[in-house]
């Protein structure tokens, strides 16, 4: 990397240095919920209504699923298609 950035470039010993100190940040990280955390859109109840919907009309589009459960067409999308198994016919 010296001959690329010259004298900007870090000692190699920082490198190692940044790179142990992360491992041992990105180990206390956890996955836990938290305020900044997206929610999940498809819980199973969401689902439950979801195929209701579906259920009720057939012919109901993925956005109109969107709208209806309030929730973004690609969270809509998965549960039709992925969760539920809904095709088009």
């Amino acid at each position: 990397m010296k001959p690329q950035y010259g004298g900007a470039c870090l000692p190699l010993q920082q490198v190692y240095e940044w790179d142990r100190k992360f491992e041992n940040w990105a180990s206390r990280l956890s996955d836990a919920d938290h305020p900044s955390r997206p929610h999940t859109a498809y819980t199973p109840a969401r689902v439950e209504l979801a195929e209701q919907v579906i259920r009720k009309n057939r012919r109901v589009t993925t956005d109109e699923l969107a709208m209806e459960l309030g929730i973004s067409h690609g969270s809509a999308h998965h549960i039709m298609h992925d969760v539920l198994q809904y095709h088009e016919v």
